[in-house]
C-alpha cells in the first residue's frame, strides 16, 4: 500500500519542504552523474534525477514510483525524464542500467520479506554486467524511531506561501522489524489535521545482506553515514552498494 500522504496531491507537493536537499541527496547525485543509465526506484517527485538532467545528465533516466500525486510534481518540473507509475512489477528489464538507487529510505516501505524479495529480483535482472544497486536504510540500533514524538515539530512554508505543521507519532514501536507511526500535518489548507499512517521496516546489516545475497546480490561495500564513515551500531544509517553476485566475490564493510 502506498502512504496517504505520497497519493494526496496536497501533501505530495510539500514533500520537498519537508525533505530538504541534504548530504544524502549530494552523495546520490555524485554517483548519478557518473553513470550513463539510471533507475531510481520510489523516486517520489523525482528531485534527484531531475537535478541531473538540470546538470546536463544526457543518458537513460527513469524514476518509478507507486504514487501518481508524487509523479505529478515530477513531470511538471521535468518532462524530459521517464517517469513510471507503478513498483518493480509492472516492468521487466534485463541488464539495462548501470545505476538503480532506492533514496529517501523508500527500501523501508518494503515492509514484507515477499516484496523485498520481488523488489531485488527485478533490481539484479536491471543491473548491466557492471552495474551498482545503491540504497540506504536506516540502522535499527541507532532507534531513530524514538524520536519521532509530537513535540518535534517541523514546520514549512508551502508554495503559496501558507505555513504548515507537521509531527509524527509512534504508534507501535519495533515488532518484527516494523515500526507503525502518524505522520500529522496541520494548517490553514484543511479545516482539521490530517493523519496518515504508516509503517517502515528496520533490517540490520546481516538480515540486509542474506536478502540481497537470495536475489543473487552481493555487498561490496557498506557505509554507515554520508561521509562514507564505517558502519558501527551507533552509525544512523546503513548505506549499502550491491552488484550481481559472481563465484567468488567478496563483501568489503567500509
Amino acid at each position: 500500500m502506498v502512504d496517504h500522504s505520497f497519493t494526496d496531491l496536497a501533501l505530495a507537493a510539500l514533500y520537498d519542504h519537508l525533505n530538504p536537499w541534504g548530504p544524502g541527496d549530494d552523495f546520490y547525485l555524485g554517483l548519478v552523474r557518473e553513470a550513463r543509465s539510471v533507475l531510481d526506484i520510489g523516486c517520489g517527485t523525482g528531485r534527484l534525477l531531475r537535478r541531473a538532467r538540470a546538470e546536463g545528465h544526457q543518458g537513460r533516466l527513469m524514476g518509478l514510483d507507486p504514487a501518481p500525486a508524487m509523479l505529478v510534481q515530477a513531470r511538471r518540473a521535468r518532462p524530459d525524464v521517464e517517469w513510471v507509475l507503478g513498483d518493480t512489477r509492472v516492468r521487466r528489464w534485463d541488464g539495462e542500467f548501470d545505476l538503480v538507487v532506492m533514496t529517501g529510505h523508500a527500501f523501508q516501505e518494503l515492509v514484507g520479506d515477499e516484496e523485498i524479495r520481488s523488489c531485488l529480483r527485478a533490481v539484479r535482472a536491471a543491473l548491466g554486467a557492471d552495474g551498482r544497486f545503491v540504497f540506504e536504510s536506516r540502522n535499527p540500533a541507532a532507534r531513530a524511531w524514538e524520536r519521532w514524538t509530537p513535540e518535534r515539530i517541523y514546520e514549512i512554508t508551502a508554495d503559496d506561501g501558507t505555513p504548515v505543521r507537521v509531527w509524527h507519532e509512534v504508534q507501535q514501536p519495533l515488532i518484527g522489524g516494523r515500526v507503525r507511526f502518524t505522520e500529522t500535518y496541520a494548517g490553514a489548507p484543511w479545516p482539521t489535521p490530517r493523519v496518515c499512517h504508516s509503517v517502515l521496516r528496520f533490517l540490520d546489516p546481516d538480515s540486509l545482506t542474506a536478502f540481497l545475497a537470495e536475489a543473487g546480490l552481493a555487498v561490496v561495500e557498506q557505509y554507515g553515514d554520508w561521509g562514507r564513515n564505517p558502519l558501527t551500531p551507533a552509525s544512523p544509517e546503513i548505506i549499502t552498494v550491491a552488484r550481481r553476485a559472481q563465484p567468488g566475490s567478496a563483501r568489503r564493510i567500509m
